[in-house]
């Protein structure tokens, strides 16, 4: 398939309509086919993560996107009532990772979507079924075929009728159990600038509330929690939500409450049951949520779109998965090597059979330690583990951290959330106790 070539690409949303530009403007001849009657985008807000802009650029989309960067000096998590737990310096991050863009859907889908050539799209056209063979694919529609092209990429979202076709035996989606509310409206004057760029948590329930500024004149806000029965609508959705964050900040009530129920979209959240084997078969590649789709809270799922609108092979996950399968006789070696009888020299016996760096390290753990002296920071509390015992995940903060020390006076150096499936419910530290 060396040169240019005819492409076709099922799905007009946001990752799609990138790969089209993308595509277009490298010479390829392009086709964009889309269920709906119009090309349009729903929702509410977005956030474009640095990495997502990198990959804009690549394709020259990205100006008129770095123009909605997000204006806050701070940020990071609070508590329910609006206590800090951890501030973030956001110029500071700025500075290291870059600078996220938070703006309208539909703002952000029409912008993408600008370069593209009308005639290259077609509205109204599902497809339900692709047809590889030596030479190409062979799109199928209702009607039979639609178009034949030399390569396809399937961006037909979350429910992609297609991944199911090209990975049988795939599970496809499993629900979290989550319920994510979301909603823009005008901010107002006033409005304390200290709960921008900020989520609140709440340890009792598991609840998260989101707020971010949308440029100078909007706010975008988000709410998670767990699905109780059967999923609501707008209304029942909100006014439940209302009642469980009652106690919370005055803040969040007045926005929820100000955001009219038609406004406010309703999302079950769902993600894919584990991941595909490949994000390509044959001439056929996936992108975006048909590829790998993920829960919200991550803030990756326009911009893994962006980035992998070219992109095909296994998925990262898998090539590590491969590198720890192939790592995994030495590990096993080295943990044998710690139960086993030492030489004279404290090196484990069977440590010559480990490559350098594991034998560095066996003898490292096999030295001596010194005594740590009175009064040197290593004495300290080194370890301040703040689980959640009514959802899996937590939250881990490495530093000396002092019991009842706040976390914006304590240095600390990194944190590292570990997730199984949902995100750390709360932080909780003895300074904030109800």
């Amino acid at each position: 398939m060396g040169g240019l070539m005819r492409v076709v690409v099922v799905g007009a949303g946001l990752g799609g309509v990138a790969a089209a530009v993308g595509l277009h403007r490298l010479g390829h001849e392009v086709t964009v086919l889309e269920r709906g009657a119009e090309l349009r985008e729903a929702g509410t807000g977005i956030v474009v993560m640095p990495n997502g802009l990198r990959a804009l650029d690549a394709v020259g989309l990205a100006g008129e996107v770095r123009g909605h960067v997000m204006h806050a000096t701070t940020g990071g998590l609070r508590d329910w009532r609006g206590r800090p737990l951890l501030i973030t310096d956001l110029a500071r991050a700025q500075q290291e990772v870059g600078t996220p863009a938070i703006l309208d859907r539909a703002e952000l889908h029409r912008a993408l979507r600008a370069p593209l050539p009308a005639d290259l799209v077609r509205t109204g056209t599902p497809v339900e079924r692709l047809e590889p063979d030596a030479t190409g694919v062979s799109v199928i529609g209702d009607g039979g075929p639609v178009v034949r092209a030399d390569a396809v990429i399937v961006a037909d979202g979350i429910g992609s009728k297609l991944r199911a076709q090209l990975f049988p035996g795939h599970p496809g989606l499993r629900r979290t159990g989550r319920l994510d509310l979301r909603g823009m409206l005008p901010r107002s004057a006033g409005l304390a600038t200290d709960l921008l760029a900020t989520q609140l948590v709440d340890r009792r329930s598991g609840a998260m509330f989101g707020l971010f500024p949308v440029g100078e004149d909007r706010l975008y806000w988000f709410t998670d929690s767990v699905l109780d029965g059967t999923p609501p609508d707008a209304t029942e959705a909100r006014r439940r939500m209302l009642a469980l964050m009652a106690d919370w900040h005055p803040l969040v009530t007045a926005l929820i409450e100000a955001t009219p129920p038609g406004d406010v979209y309703v999302d079950l959240i769902a993600c894919l049951a584990g991941p595909l084997p490949s994000f390509a078969a044959g001439r056929i590649a996936l992108l975006g949520d048909a590829a790998h789709a993920m829960p919200p809270d991550l803030g990756q799922g326009a911009s893994q779109a962006f980035e992998g609108r070219g992109r095909a092979g296994p998925p990262p996950d898998r090539r590590r998965a491969g590198r720890r399968r192939r790592a995994a006789p030495a590990l096993r070696r080295r943990a044998q090597a710690q139960r086993q009888p030492h030489h004279a020299g404290g090196v484990p016996a069977v440590a010559a059979d480990l490559p350098d760096r594991h034998r560095r390290l066996a003898a490292r753990r096999a030295a001596p330690r010194r005594p740590v002296p009175p009064g040197h920071p290593a004495a300290r509390r080194p370890l301040a583990r703040l689980a959640t015992p009514f959802r899996p995940g937590f939250v881990t903060l490495y530093g000396g951290i002092r019991p009842g020390q706040p976390l914006t006076e304590a240095g600390v150096g990194s944190c590292a959330v570990r997730r199984r499936g949902v995100r750390p419910a709360a932080i909780d530290m003895n300074a904030h106790a109800p």
